[in-house]
């Protein structure tokens, strides 16, 4: 058959659309928003490309309005996990042995999908299913979803490229295989990319997925399979089933065939996830991957040189975009108390103007949080705060489900650097402050570097080059994406790879190169030319 080298279209990022009055996409968004609304879904398991419905339904609602049904997805047990391990490993010979340019072009294609005729249902969905404003849904679910697709087929076609030295009469190759088995992906709500990027990018390297959504993003997750339908990923390849954590746990970690685990959520979720596959590893035919981004307590650190303005957006953006419900979100900051009164009084003039509401009015900046479990949690959370001796709500503290689950955006402030509220993540509309005196700056970044488990993400702002230095150098280990004067939320695919260590996961950057890797098993080939024909070296003969 005909070969050749082939060079893949440049990764740009996709283009962010403004929404703005009178924009054609604002008209778009608006009347697919309203299509939704108008049906109910019935929203089946996809295994070896069936549609599965078990009858057994479950309700959804968008967390602003929970009196609306959107639809209901069809629960799944034990069998449809069994069921779609099975359609996977049957698939996987077929898929692993298709011509790399052909699941690039798969890939490519689900970029454009979602960049063109996909872009507002999928827009839609997630503001719908998850309650983001129109902003975050985009620069989500259509833009970064689409640079994830075309920048992984980019990386993948650089990791080909990587290839051994070779000495005189010898031919040193690598072949990057997929991994013998399946890749189990499982995904959170927060992030309609990443839920698409969890189970393509092992994909796109030759595996084959069994993938479960978040329970609360089902409704976005049956647009992702049907885009990845329309983009031609084969039967098999990619299966969507959606049962109970403990009934996918059950099946998936007890399989021999189990080679890889992609996950996002929770650091005890995923603690307990490995620990369950380290006393199954005895039962793998390989030692799996286990790659995860979990959780995050996420700091702004401002030092007295700072531009209190800058600092003060950067928090309101920061924490309460998308109701903080971020793994980056800014949940404490550090704030020196000389520019504490000028910071505070910007963010209380942005809290004021914030608008909260249904995600469906485009001038609501806050949404609602995602369940009642999470709404249940921060409302506690802001109570303990209000009697608290070390703490106090100074902005915000208010919340309300009667129509959704509204949690105000909340600032508590601290006497106390160790409050319960500046080391737990909260994943919420909730921003903790301390406030140091100006002469205890490194005495303070000490105190943030021990303070919380997490190592995601977090910020510096000064005007002092020296300190910006000292900064970064001092908390270089406190997290995986760190900012200097700019908010610790927004990465881009191809220019701030994401993850971070220490208790925020295995940091393998989702959006790199990186990330890949962890989906191949390199095979080393050296062939050469003309074969020694006796065993004899040189240093043998006799003088």
């Amino acid at each position: 058959m005909p070969k050749g080298f082939f060079n893949v279209p440049p990764a740009k990022n996709e283009p962010i659309l403004s929404y703005a009055p009178g924009t054609k996409e604002r008209a778009e968004l608006k009347k697919q928003l309203e299509e939704f609304r108008s049906v109910e879904m019935d929203i089946p398991m996809y295994i070896a490309g069936e549609e599965i419905r078990t009858g057994n339904t479950i309700r959804m609602a968008p967390p602003h309005d929970i009196k609306h049904t959107l639809g209901h997805y069809h629960q799944g047990d034990e069998t449809h996990v069994h069921k779609a391990i099975d359609a996977a490993l049957s698939a996987r010979d077929k898929w692993a042995n298709l011509s790399w340019e052909h699941r690039a072009a798969i890939f490519l294609k689900a970029a454009d999908l979602i960049a063109g005729p996909y872009r507002q249902k999928i827009n839609a969905a997630t503001m719908l299913g998850q309650s983001k404003n129109p902003f975050q849904a985009e620069i989500d679910s259509a833009c970064e979803l689409a640079d994830f697709f075309r920048f992984n087929v980019q990386y993948m076609t650089d990791i080909y490229k990587d290839q051994p030295a070779s000495a005189n009469g010898i031919w040193d190759r690598v072949e990057y295989r997929p991994l013998e088995g399946f890749v189990f992906a499982l995904t959170p709500f927060n992030f309609t990319s990443i839920a698409g990027n969890l189970p393509s990018a092992p994909a796109l390297m030759g595996n084959v997925v069994v993938w479960k959504p978040a329970k609360t993003a089902v409704y976005s997750a049956k647009v992702l399979m049907d885009v990845f339908k329309e983009a031609g990923v084969p039967d098999g390849v990619i299966n969507l089933v959606y049962v109970s954590g403990p009934v996918a746990a059950k099946v998936v970690f007890s399989h021999p065939d189990f080679a890889g685990f992609h996950f996002t959520g929770s650091t005890e979720v995923f603690q307990n996830i490995w620990n369950n596959i380290g006393s199954n590893i005895h039962k793998y035919k390989t030692y799996p991957r286990i790659v995860g981004e979990t959780g995050g307590k996420d700091y702004v650190m401002a030092h007295k040189s700072c531009d209190a303005k800058a600092v003060a957006t950067a928090l309101t953006r920061g924490a309460f975009e998308f109701q903080g419900q971020k793994c980056s979100a800014a949940s404490r900051a550090y704030l020196p108390a000389s520019r504490w009164e000028e910071i505070r009084g910007y963010m209380e003039k942005d809290l004021k103007e914030m608008k909260m509401g249904p995600a469906e009015d485009f001038t609501n900046f806050i949404n609602a949080v995602i369940d009642q479990a999470s709404f249940d949690k921060l409302a506690g959370a802001i109570d303990e705060a209000k009697e608290h001796a070390e703490a106090e709500v100074i902005m915000g503290g208010g919340y309300d489900m009667s129509a959704g689950y509204f949690i105000e955006p909340t600032v508590i402030l601290t006497t106390n650097p160790n409050y319960r509220t500046m080391e737990e993540e909260l994943f919420g509309p909730v921003l903790t402050i301390y406030v140091y005196e100006d002469s205890k700056f490194e005495e303070t970044m000490d105190i943030l570097d021990k303070t919380s488990m997490y190592a995601l993400t977090g910020a510096i702002f000064s005007q002092d080059r020296y300190i910006i230095e000292q900064a970064t150098k001092r908390l270089v280990n406190t997290a995986g994406n760190f900012y200097i004067n700019d908010k610790p939320t927004g990465a881009v695919v191809g220019q701030q790879p994401f993850g971070g260590s220490r208790g925020s996961g295995t940091n393998d950057k989702a959006g790199s190169a990186i990330n890949l890797m962890r989906w191949v098993s390199p095979r080393t080939i050296k062939e050469c030319f003309v074969p020694a024909t006796d065993f004899r070296y040189p240093f043998l003969q006799e003088d």
